[in-house]
């Protein structure tokens, strides 16, 4: 049985200034992504990880960029597999650590390919005004700035950045 979900997604977006984060991890996992539609009204992402496969659909940022709509269904890594090969532009690899912080837990991804360099940490949050312990290693906020949304990567790589 598949699973699937639909929610409004409230996250806040940092860069990340050391590599402390991986110390920390309490799980790792490599994902592959890439973007059927990256219309910024509307994105339909496909994610392929060690595990499973995914098909989300997420919706336009509201005016501060910290929520948004999400549909997310789980899918056979097959599927995953093929629906990547249609996707537009740059297939996005990273590695995700996941670190909790608290009551937190900050997902850091660290890019490759073409987005190597770029490294960030987000955080879901229950309500946009929820306060949260950040740890050192989190560096400037960059949540709401589209040119750092994962679509936005795939059609203007982090190597392509003046």
């Amino acid at each position: 049985m598949t699973i699937s979900f639909f929610m409004i997604e409230i996250e806040r977006k940092f860069l990340v200034n050391s590599h402390a984060y991986r110390s920390e991890a309490s799980s790792v996992l490599t994902m592959t992504q890439g973007y059927l539609n990256s219309d910024p009204e509307r994105s339909i992402r496909i994610r392929l990880t060690d595990q499973a496969g995914f098909i989300t659909v997420k919706g336009k940022s509201n005016e501060s960029g910290l929520s948004r709509f999400e549909w997310e269904k789980e899918i056979s890594k097959t599927d995953a597999e093929v629906l990547l090969k249609l996707c537009e532009k740059t297939i996005i690899s990273k590695t995700r650590y996941e670190v909790v912080v608290e009551n937190h837990v900050f997902e850091v991804d660290e890019f490759m390919g073409e987005n190597k360099g770029l490294v960030m940490a987000e955080v879901e949050l229950g309500s946009e005004d929820e306060k949260f312990a950040k740890p050192d290693w989190l560096g400037r906020e960059v949540t709401g700035d589209i040119k750092y949304y994962n679509s936005n990567l795939s059609n203007t790589p982090f190597c392509n950045w003046k």
